[in-house]
């Protein structure tokens, strides 16, 4: 520490000061001053506050008793070094009982001695001085919890009564919900329901808490079960990473009327403590919405196969006009009727799609499995794609990756050459003249898996997620013309298949569609079994 802080030096004897003066300096010491009168050092310390005071004992116009004294009633906790005679030595204790003094020392004085207990009493000023800034904070502090544990009460009545009416809203609004709500533990054990809840099972809250909820539900389709619940009747997807998990196309079943209530299900983690997770899910009775789907696609469904009948006759009275059965037509007349032709096609594609997509989601469809060569039905799909590739001057290839020289696989032909022709058709579509394409089979463990690889402009991420949903055509970068049918029936075909349909793409770098089924590929004693 710095013993140069201010230090205060009074004696009435000159030769004294200066003395101590001379010692300072050699020492280095450059903040201190010195007096000769100890009223003018009263003066001084009413403006200044030094970090220590050495002063003499026997003075004329004040005696270092009654200047201590002074200087004690302006700052107490200032070290103070008393230097006396020997005969003065019995003055010197009293001051110290009464002013507190740190020291006194005898004249002569060691001047090392002098200096040490200088720096001593500087540290002790400054400890004390923090001493003193850290009990006001405590008394601070202590009159703050002082008045707040005065208040504690208040404020903890207060907050019980707010909780407790929010408690009363909560339970309100769960106790009057017209949708059910259920709390599972992490192994999709029902904890707590709501009343809306035991109307939908039939059953009171008592005899369904500790059951399972998959215990109560019914799916749609087996690949809709297989999606959420294992074969021990849990739902392991609430154990993902997930904090919402949405589950569509299921029942909720009653157990005294067996009624079967079309719901979705919405669950979102509530709490995590430890490896212990609690969601809660919303069920939401969808039976009105279900009805009005069915209306709609049924009207669709209705609107669409009356329209082919009309269709289909003005196709083929065109194509009696084109083939010149009326007649031999000129340039003009058959540029018109062919572009008539190529609008009723386009037209008849649709409503064929719209249908498609309504024997799909009404589950009129039943796949016709068959078992078939897959290289033949690929290269049937490449040769009548290869014409459109060389007209956009495409590198369009063929690649397989097979075990055997031809497999066969036990499959819908029908509807896999639909999935094939409109994934190879799309890539055609969007990539630029002179790219390249490649059509690969890759055959493993009785599964293949198809891809189609571009390099064409690639698809947003933002996009992806809604490229195999009705009616999505293209993407926020290059829009198709089609009807944003195609990727979707693909979907429903691969997943009717059990299979499953994906894509990978990178801006400006190319697309990559693929699909796989599983368990297909079949060896020739099966298909001696399923053919026999």
């Amino acid at each position: 520490m710095d013993m140069g802080k201010n230090i205060l030096v009074v004696d009435d004897d000159v030769i004294v000061t200066s003395a101590l003066k001379t010692l300072f300096k050699v020492e280095g010491i450059k903040n201190f001053v010195t007096f000769n009168n100890p009223l003018e050092a009263v003066e001084y310390l009413k403006e200044n506050k030094p970090c220590i005071i050495v002063s003499d004992f026997m003075m004329p116009q004040m005696n270092g008793l009654e200047f201590l004294t002074e200087a004690k009633k302006l700052y107490p906790d200032i070290s103070m070094i008393l230097l006396t005679g020997y005969a003065d030595k019995e003055n010197a204790i009293r001051a110290i009982n009464e002013v507190g003094l740190y020291r006194y020392i005898e004249k002569p004085w060691d001047n090392d001695e002098l200096l040490i207990n200088i720096k001593n009493g500087i540290e002790r000023s400054y400890l004390v001085e923090k001493l003193n800034e850290k009990i006001s904070e405590l008394e601070v502090a202590n009159k703050k919890l002082e008045d707040y544990s005065n208040n504690l009460e208040k404020l903890v009545a207060e907050r019980t009564k707010s909780l407790a009416i929010a408690n009363l809203k909560l339970s309100g609004i769960i106790e009057n919900c017209a949708d059910g709500i259920i709390l599972l533990d992490s192994d999709g054990k029902i904890e707590e329901i709501n009343p809306a809840c035991e109307n939908f099972t039939g059953l009171c809250a008592k005899n369904i808490k500790g059951k399972a909820l998959a215990s109560f539900l019914e799916f749609e389709t087996l690949a809709a079960k297989q999606k959420f619940v294992d074969e021990n009747g849990f739902l392991p997807l609430l154990n993902s990473d997930k904090s919402e998990v949405l589950i569509k196309d299921l029942y909720i079943i009653n157990s005294l009327s067996r009624e079967r209530t079309p719901v979705e299900i919405n669950f979102a983690l509530c709490s995590l403590e430890g490896d212990e997770r609690r969601y809660v899910g919303v069920i939401r009775d969808v039976h009105l919405q279900k009805e009005t789907e069915k209306l709609r696609d049924d009207f669709i469904a209705t609107l669409t196969h009356d329209l082919r009948t009309p269709l289909l006759a003005a196709i083929q009275t065109l194509r009696f006009f084109l083939e010149g059965a009326m007649g031999v037509l000129n340039d003009q007349q058959k540029l018109l009727l062919s572009t008539m032709l190529q609008s009723n096609e386009d037209l008849l594609g649709l409503v064929n799609a719209l249908l498609e997509v309504y024997r799909f989601e009404s589950g009129k469809l039943a796949l016709c499995k068959t078992n078939f060569p897959v290289k033949n039905l690929i290269n049937q799909c490449y040769e009548e794609i290869k014409p459109l590739a060389t007209a956009k001057n495409l590198d369009f290839e063929l690649e397989f990756e097979t075990g055997s020289d031809e497999p066969y696989i036990y499959a819908d032909r029908g509807e896999l050459k639909r999935v094939i022709t409109n994934l190879c058709g799309n890539a055609v579509n969007y990539t630029n003249k002179g790219g390249q394409i490649k059509v690969v089979l890759k055959e493993k463990d009785n599964d293949i898996i198809f891809s189609v690889i571009d390099n064409g402009n690639g698809i947003p991420k933002e996009d992806i997620p809604h490229l195999f949903k009705r009616f999505s055509q293209g993407t926020s970068k290059k829009r198709s013309t089609g009807t944003g049918l195609g990727l979707y029936l693909s979907r429903q075909i691969i997943e009717a298949h059990n299979g499953k349909i994906w894509v990978e793409s990178k801006i400006d770098k190319g697309s990559e569609f693929s699909f796989l089924l599983t368990d297909v590929v079949t060896t020739e004693k099966e298909r001696q079994e399923i053919n026999g």
